[in-house]
């Protein structure tokens, strides 16, 4: 995707209203039929498949195989399918707000990038005050000179602030201490706004009820024509987690106000006492906030660019923290303890990624090397019947986000094919074995990892 210039600055032109108005409880049990429906097609016909595997182990393991890498995820698929045709999000009541608002940016170490992320604050065309936080976590590189050159370059408020304790959640708290605005932004230290970033996600959360404490903002990928690994990753942004996000925000309920861009009541923030001692410090804070019954919603035009992991080892390294915090979440905040249906349902989702994740790594990946040798136990012709589905909702995302996010952005898709075909058939591959080693990592305590 191209990083948006911001000479010609883009017009927004709400849509009009059309078709029948469909309420969110109608869509959530429309979806879920319809995805039965799915799936008990799926068990008839995998009945042949079953009996298969049956022959050659106890038939309670096959069946716990096969609902883990075919019935499951085959109506998980769906439901996101069924629910993205029937979403439509709500118009903004006002697009141009102007709430003054601070932006909370922890830098451990971000010389190269600190800079630019400011500058591209600079360039917002939001109308309100801005007031930035820088809070230095012990940086021992130039990061403190750097934030200090962009103070004198650009017009914009920033107070440097510095905490002594390591964590990015200490870094935060102690930003959050010197928030006296009604909203509170945190940014990445590597991230980059577009320039009616702010005031979209700002416009969501003043057109959104009362209940809603907070808006997570859409992240893709800057550096995606780096390496394979960042041409990879630019899909599962642009289309995997924008697809998760949507589903999630249609039923109210996104799981995650992610730390790269994302923005909170300040109050509903102090009142859960700020960003907790975890891993996955937004996990755990999205989820203490959806448990005192408030909504967290989703803005795909309020986009944010971030430099992804480059190499395998780091790509490692933040995926497993991710499948870490999410645990962490689930230790803290059970899915039945949600007080929403929707949050219910969509934390319960989490709840059983372990289970799906070690039977995907355990069971599906050596049935694969097993069909090579001409095996087909576990991963068959029947296995495939996950995949058109998968086509479906991706298809979906991929003209959702061209027509009517990145066009009225003024941005352009950049051409990864090769980064696609690898998405499709060897993303789940990586990322399923990564998951069972963060599970892994917080069963056993083992020593946290940030960066």
């Amino acid at each position: 995707m191209e990083i948006y210039h911001p000479i010609n600055k883009p017009t927004f032109e709400p849509e009009k209203k059309k078709g029948i108005y469909i309420p969110i409880t109608t869509k959530f049990w429309i979806s879920h039929f319809l995805s039965l429906i799915w799936m008990f097609i799926s068990i008839y016909l995998s009945f042949p498949w079953l009996e298969d595997l049956s022959s050659v182990i106890p038939l309670p393991a096959a069946i716990l195989i096969i609902t883990g890498i075919s019935y499951i995820p085959g109506y998980m698929n769906a439901f996101l399918v069924f629910s993205l045709l029937l979403d439509k999000q709500p118009l903004f009541k006002n697009e141009h707000p102007t709430d003054p608002i601070s932006i909370l940016i922890a830098a451990y170490n971000e010389e190269d990038s600190i800079y630019n992320t400011i500058r591209y604050i600079d360039k917002q065309d939001y109308d309100g005050k801005i007031h930035v936080f820088v809070i230095n976590n012990n940086s021992t590189d130039q990061t403190v000179k750097e934030i200090v050159r962009a103070k004198n370059d650009f017009n914009v408020h920033i107070t440097l602030l510095n905490e002594s304790k390591p964590g990015k959640f200490h870094a935060l708290n102690k930003g959050l201490e010197h928030v006296t605005t009604p909203f509170v932004i945190t940014l990445d230290a590597d991230t980059l706004l577009h320039p009616s970033s702010i005031r979209y996600i700002v416009a969501r959360l003043n057109s959104s009820p009362s209940n809603v404490c907070a808006v997570a903002g859409s992240v893709l990928v800057r550096n995606s024509r780096q390496n394979i690994w960042t041409r990879l990753q630019e899909w599962d942004y642009f289309i995997g987690i924008a697809s998760i996000k949507r589903l999630q925000g249609l039923y109210q309920g996104t799981l995650v106000a992610q730390g790269a861009f994302s923005i909170y009541k300040t109050e509903c923030i102090r009142e859960v006492s700020g960003w907790p001692d975890a891993i996955g410090e937004d996990i755990v804070l999205t989820w203490r906030l959806l448990r005192n019954k408030w909504k967290v919603y989703f803005e795909p035009l309020a986009v944010a660019f971030t430099d992804v992991p480059t190499s395998l080892r780091h790509f490692a390294k933040q995926r497993s923290r991710w499948a870490r915090g999410m645990i962490e979440g689930l230790k803290e905040i059970k899915p039945w303890k949600q007080p929403f249906v929707y949050t219910k349902y969509l934390t319960g989702i989490n709840f059983i990624m372990p289970y799906l994740d070690v039977v995907y790594t355990f069971c599906w990946i050596p049935g694969l090397i097993l069909a090579l040798f001409g095996y087909f136990w576990i991963v068959g012709p029947y296995t495939l019947f996950v995949l058109p589905l998968t086509l479906i909702s991706y298809s979906l995302l991929y003209y959702y986000q061209r027509n009517y996010v990145f066009k009225k952005l003024n941005l352009k898709i950049r051409k990864n094919k090769k980064g696609f075909i690898i998405f499709i058939l060897f993303y789940q591959m990586i990322m399923s074995p990564i998951s069972v080693l963060g599970y892994f990592q917080e069963f056993f305590g083992l020593k946290r990892i940030w960066k």
